[in-house]
């Protein structure tokens, strides 16, 4: 039978239940409150604003907004936040070249 490249048929959608849809929502919710998500728990904790610059973003630029790990080690996320602070990603970029331009300097 011949390969067919035309539009494929739409699969049936399975009704889910409610208990069911209950369950994905609160699985979508523990996940966005995840440790492992430290960027927006960084920026509810530390607020919408450069550490380093004080520039003040808004949502439409936020994706500029970095979270930056005091220590370097980026597995360290406590939930304190106490290893980051938020920086806008000239100083970001600023930061960390700065450590390279030591260590070449070294």
């Amino acid at each position: 039978m011949p390969k067919s490249y035309g539009p494929r048929r739409p699969r049936p959608v399975q009704a889910k239940s409610q208990e069911e849809l209950d369950a994905m929502v609160r699985k979508m919710r523990a996940e966005r409150e995840a440790p492992d998500n430290y960027r927006e728990h960084s920026l509810r904790l530390h607020g919408w604003i450069c550490a380093k610059c004080g520039r003040e973003f808004e949502l439409a630029d936020l994706h500029l907004l970095t979270v930056h790990h005091k220590d370097g080690n980026h597995l360290n996320n406590p939930s304190d936040g106490s290893n980051w602070e938020n920086l806008c990603i000239y100083c970001h970029d600023d930061e960390h070249s700065r450590s390279l331009l030591g260590d070449y300097l070294r």
